[in-house]
């Protein structure tokens, strides 16, 4: 069973029982598509970063799959529980991640039941305050060593494209933070495939510009885009 079968069967299923009073307030439209973009705020940082990013991730998806693709970014809180049925999620900021106990339940919920969230350090400082909270986070929710570095022969990395490990970015090599190039991502497996995938590459920014601007540079820097949305939708 692939991971968005899975979640659809949270709201169809007995699992989805647990989450009943959800169904009612799931977009109408959403079996229309494939995929949706979905940004997670969150009290504690700058949540709405990168704005142009979802557009650009959304065309590179819809250039090169033939997934039923929503254009529209839709954005919810961590302490909804519409989030829990929400095929994709991504989560950004420079600022401090301190999760209240809703959005901590949530977070723990989803990931647990299958979900899959890219979280992207803006700062692409591994020192630096986003990198250190986020972690911190993680560690409390799901205990030490949950977050590991990815081999280069993850899945992830050959799941549309073929990347030798995560490409670099154009912040890492101008450097701003701690001035490294960053030759790993991280991640949190739950039963053998990633729930979270963790990046101080800041891809986010990365890949925040004019879509329509893309036909300007010499290879598409969105491909590894499409990589995680396949990832996230298969595995």
């Amino acid at each position: 069973m692939t991971r968005s079968e899975f979640l659809r069967l949270m709201l169809a299923g007995s699992t989805g029982a647990l989450l009943a009073p959800l169904a009612k307030t799931v977009h109408a439209d959403e079996a229309a598509y494939d995929f949706w973009f979905t940004r997670l705020m969150y009290e504690s940082g700058d949540w709405d970063v990168d704005q142009r990013m979802p557009s650009n991730l959304l065309d590179a998806l819809i250039q090169y799959t033939t997934l039923r693709v929503d254009p529209k970014e839709r954005v919810l809180p961590l302490s909804d529980r519409r989030m829990l049925t929400q095929p994709f999620c991504y989560m950004a900021g420079h600022k401090l991640v301190e999760f209240n106990p809703d959005e901590r339940r949530n977070f723990e919920r989803y990931v647990r039941n299958g979900g899959f969230v890219l979280v992207d350090d803006c700062n692409h400082d591994i020192d630096g305050l986003f990198a250190k909270s986020f972690e911190r986070e993680m560690v409390s929710i799901f205990g030490d060593g949950a977050l590991q570095k990815l081999p280069k022969k993850h899945p992830i990395f050959d799941s549309f494209f073929k990347f030798d490990g995560p490409p670099n970015t154009a912040f890492e090599l101008n450097g701003w933070g701690d001035d490294l190039v960053h030759e790993y991502l991280k991640g949190i497996e739950i039963d053998g495939r990633l729930g979270v995938l963790y990046s101080n590459k800041d891809y986010g920014c990365e890949w925040d510009y004019d879509w329509r601007n893309k036909r300007f540079l010499a290879e598409d820097n969105t491909k590894f885009a499409v990589n995680v949305v396949i990832y996230a939708l298969t595995a």
